[in-house]
This record gives structure tokens, C-alpha cells and sequence, in this order.
């Protein structure tokens, strides 16, 4: 009998995205010319969408863009992919959101955010989508849109029995009473160091984070560290997940793409240890290529990938 397709529901931003890549990326006061420019669809709502369904979910995308053109292009690129707009409002009151982003030689990045229509995803754009919100299995959210939108969104998934993911970037504050609702909670280094207030550099503080994290009220908390792998906490279990070795080239969107595989695999009934090098393996091919929206993978590539990729170990601890 075929698999069931996964469904995802994603509430979060969209974004025009313009990238410049140079040698270097410049400190304060510095300009660094050589660089290329180039145009693409991004946002983290956005990239998570594109790349769940790229990676064979059904995805019900709530939004919000502007009445313009960045509005008209990230619809268009969103119909292009085969993916559902329904469910994104066209806002005529402002702009569309954009970020600008710079990106060295070595892949790393630095990204300004001019947050526009994201700023208005409303607790009742949530209501609006709520039948199809309801009929996903697992619902992810970010925090590029007002707090209160999160809150409703992961409230009315919980109780639906959904399960609730959050990947709480960019980094900030989280309240409680949000993280309460909160499943699988997705932070990198940076964003997990600003949740609990002392660095996070490696798997070791990152085990420690975890179970900080753990007590505030996630069942499960997933922290990726770039180069260093990542690792996955439960009361019960810890997964630590070497890094993939590729030769990247821009680590922009690598960060959504983890988080929508990671949702793809809970859709799909898989085991923690599973879906984690899922969620793995499509971090690390999206770092291989230049852009948010197009270097995120499909399933097939990332099938492929771990199939010609020596299997990367995990230990569990404490019972795992």
C-alpha cells in the first residue's frame, strides 16, 4: 500500500531576497566591491514551504505579501513550484518584506530583514485557515511574524492535535507560555544561546541547552551547530548527528530546509533517529548551492544523497 503524502502546515513570512556574494564579508565601514547580484523568492515561512513540498509534502502556507511587485513575483514563484497561494493574503496597505544578503567565499552569511507584510500576519489570517491548518499533521511556525500570530498558531495545532513545531529564528526572547505549546523546538547555535543565556558553541553545551530548554516545555528540542553536526534532546533520549562533509557555498535557507525536512519525516510517522538525517542531509545539500528558495533539495535528492553518502553514526544516552 502507498505512503499516505505528509501534510504540513506552515505559518511564517515571505520575502524577496537579494543576495550579493564577494570574497569576504565587510566589517563595519567597509565596502567589499566584486560582488554578483542576484534575485530570489526567501523569507523562512516561505523557504520552509518551498522546500516541504519540494521534499513530497502537502503544504498549506499562511501568509501575507504586499500589493506590489516583490507581491506579484513571490506568488508567482510560489505557482511556478506547484504550490497552494490560497491562503496568503495580498496586503495593499504595505510593502512586501525583503531581505538583503551578503555571502563570503566560505558560505557564510549575513542577512537585514525589512520584515513589511510580515508584520501584519494576523491571529485572524490564522482563523481564516484554520480547516486547512486542521487538516495537516504537523504545523511549523518561525518567528518573522508578530509573536501573537505564533501563539494562535501553535494554541489552535496543539489542540488539534497536531504536532507543533517551532524554529525560533531569528534569534529573540521566546515566552513560556509559547514554548508550552511548542513540540519540537528547532534553535541553532545562536538562536539557542540567546534562549538560555550562555554560549552554545558545540554538542556538549548544546546536550546542556537541550535539557534547559526541555524544562520550559518542549517535548523534544533539536539544536543545529552548523560544521558541527547537530544534536536532539528528550527527557529520555539524546541524539548527537556528525555533519554531512560537502563543499558548501552558501549557508542561506540550510536552516529551513533542516526544519521543513525534520517536519516532512514527523509527517511521515518516522522515528526521531530517522528523521533527523532526513532533516540532516537536506541542510547540507541546500549549503551546496547559491540562494534560499533555490538551492533547497527534493526528496529524491536528498534520497539519493543519503544513499551515496556513508551512514553518519548517533548514540543515544540516558535510555536512547
Amino acid at each position: 500500500m502507498a505512503e499516505a503524502q505528509p501534510r504540513v502546515a506552515i505559518v511564517g513570512s515571505a520575502n524577496v531576497d537579494f543576495i550579493v556574494r564577494s570574497e569576504h564579508l565587510p566589517g563595519p565601514g567597509e565596502t567589499v566591491t566584486g560582488g554578483e547580484l542576484v534575485s530570489a523568492g526567501g523569507g523562512k515561512g516561505a523557504n520552509q514551504a518551498v522546500a516541504a513540498h519540494r521534499l513530497g509534502a502537502h503544504v498549506s502556507f499562511v501568509a501575507r505579501v504586499g500589493d506590489d511587485g516583490p507581491g506579484k513575483q513571490t506568488l508567482e514563484g510560489f505557482a511556478r513550484e506547484g504550490l497552494g497561494t490560497s491562503l496568503i493574503v495580498r496586503d495593499p496597505d504595505v510593502a512586501t518584506g525583503v531581505a538583503l544578503i551578503l555571502v563570503d567565499r566560505l558560505g557564510q552569511n549575513m542577512i537585514s530583514v525589512a520584515l513589511g507584510a510580515n508584520q501584519r500576519l494576523s491571529v485572524r489570517d490564522v482563523e481564516r485557515a484554520e480547516r486547512e491548518i486542521g487538516s495537516a499533521r504537523v504545523l511549523l511556525t518561525q518567528l518573522e511574524i508578530p509573536i501573537g500570530t505564533v501563539r494562535a498558531a501553535l494554541t489552535f495545532a496543539k489542540r488539534r492535535g497536531l504536532t507543533t513545531v517551532l524554529n525560533p529564528a531569528p534569534a529573540t526572547d521566546v515566552p513560556d507560555d509559547v514554548l508550552a505549546e511548542v513540540d519540537w523546538l528547532t534553535p541553532n547555535e545562536s538562536e539557542a544561546t540567546r534562549l538560555v543565556g550562555f554560549p552554545v558553541i558545540d554538542p556538549e553545551s548544546a546536550v546542556q541547552a537541550g535539557r534547559q530548554l526541555l524544562t520550559r516545555g518542549p517535548k523534544w528540542v533539536v539544536i543545529t551547530l552548523g560544521s558541527q553536526g547537530a544534536i536532539a534532546a528528550s527527557d529520555d533520549e539524546v541524539i548527537e548527528l556528525p555533519p554531512f562533509v560537502v563543499t558548501a557555498v552558501d549557508a542561506t535557507a540550510a536552516g529551513d530546509a533542516f526544519s521543513a525536512a525534520l517536519c516532512v519525516g514527523l509527517a511521515r510517522g518516522w522515528p526521531a533517529a530517522r528523521t533527523m538525517r532526513f532533516a540532516s542531509a537536506a541542510g547540507a545539500l541546500t549549503t551546496t548551492r547559491v540562494g534560499a528558495q533555490p538551492s533547497l533539495p527534493t526528496d529524491d535528492e536528498v534520497f539519493n544523497f543519503l544513499e551515496t553518502t556513508p551512514a553518519v553514526r548517533w548514540s543515544g544516552r540516558n535510555g536512547g
